[in-house]
């Protein structure tokens, strides 16, 4: 018979006898004597699910670093707003320092383009040549 006083198991008063208490990190010794850090007992860990990267995912970040380019652009712009005079081919006319200088970055960076064009058109047309020689070859081949 148990009274108001008596401690129930399970309750707060005392644990449950079957349960045991983790007994904490354990060091041990490695065979050579040097000193092993604590374990803990192994956890059942859950999995973890790996994201694939999608060209959407790309086209998300582009637009990001796009974005801040365009925002540090506009800045540029905005604290480089003196008029000067651009003269070019007997062309003459008034900008703003900052518009006139992205100007000449665009054109340069539309020289470089071109560049890279005219290689990946050569690369193309090498690419094609030898297309055709391996077509010729495996022609002939099981003719011989």
């Amino acid at each position: 018979m148990t009274t108001d006083r008596d401690p129930v198991p399970g309750t707060m008063a005392e644990p449950i006898p079957d349960q045991r208490e983790d007994p904490g990190p354990t060091a041990s010794i490695d065979p050579t004597g040097a000193a092993v850090p604590p374990t803990r007992p192994a956890q059942a860990r859950m999995p973890d699910h790996e994201l694939q990267r999608t060209r959407l995912s790309g086209v998300w970040a582009a637009v990001g670093c796009f974005t801040v380019i365009l925002v540090l652009l506009l800045i540029f712009i905005l604290q480089n707003s003196r008029t000067v005079d651009v003269s070019y081919l007997g062309a003459h006319g008034h900008l703003s320092l900052g518009v006139a200088m992205l100007l000449a970055a665009c054109c340069g960076a539309l020289l470089v383009t071109f560049a890279g064009m005219a290689r990946i058109l050569q690369l193309r047309a090498t690419a094609r040549k030898h297309r055709r020689a391996d077509r010729k070859a495996a022609q002939r081949e099981p003719a011989a």
